[in-house]
C-alpha cells in the first residue's frame, strides 16, 4: 500500500513539475558546425506549450524565415512505449516527440522537444530525403506557471 501511494504521489508532482513549463519559450538556433544547420539558418524559434503533462504535449512552433505558427501534439505511440523515458546528454526531464507540415514542400519534418529541470527547453527540427533540414533550438523565457493555475489559451489572432 505505501509503494503505489509513493508511486501516484511521484506521479503527481511529475505531472505539476512539467505543467510549469507551458508558457512562450524563445531562443535562437544553436550550433555552428555545417552538419548541424542543414537548410536552417540563423534564425529563432518560439514555442507556446499550452498543455504538457506526462501524456502528452500540445504546443504551437513557429521558425523565423521557415515555419508559421503551427500547432504540433506529441506522438501518442511514442508516449506509450518506451520513447517516453528517452534522454540524452544534459538528461532532459522529459523528451516528447512530434511531427511538423513544412510549408516548402519538401514533406514532414521530425520535431524533438526536450523540457530540462533547470528552466529551458530545446527544439530540434529534422528532415531527410532530398530537402534535408537539421537545426537545434535553445529556447528560455517562459515564466513559471504555478500548478493548478495553468492558463486557458485559444489560438493566436
Amino acid at each position: 500500500m505505501v509503494r503505489w501511494a509513493s508511486l501516484v504521489l511521484l506521479t503527481l508532482l511529475a505531472c505539476d513539475d512539467l505543467r510549469s513549463f507551458q508558457g512562450d519559450w524563445h531562443g535562437a538556433r544553436v550550433g555552428d558546425a555545417e552538419v548541424l544547420r542543414q537548410g536552417v539558418s540563423d534564425t529563432t524559434a518560439v514555442l507556446s506549450i499550452d498543455k504538457v503533462d506526462a501524456h502528452g504535449l500540445e504546443a504551437r512552433l513557429a521558425i523565423a524565415g521557415l515555419l508559421p505558427e503551427t500547432l504540433i501534439t506529441s506522438l501518442p505511440g511514442a508516449e506509450a512505449d518506451v520513447l517516453a523515458g528517452m534522454t540524452f546528454g544534459g538528461s532532459p526531464l522529459r523528451v516528447y516527440l512530434a511531427f511538423v507540415a513544412m510549408p516548402d514542400g519538401g514533406g514532414e519534418a521530425f520535431v524533438v522537444v526536450a523540457l530540462y529541470d533547470d528552466r529551458r527547453v530545446e527544439v530540434r527540427l529534422m528532415r531527410g530525403g532530398t530537402a534535408p533540414l537539421y537545426g537545434i533550438f535553445a529556447l528560455t523565457g517562459a515564466s513559471p506557471v504555478s500548478p493548478g493555475t495553468a492558463r486557458e489559451r485559444g489560438p493566436r489572432v
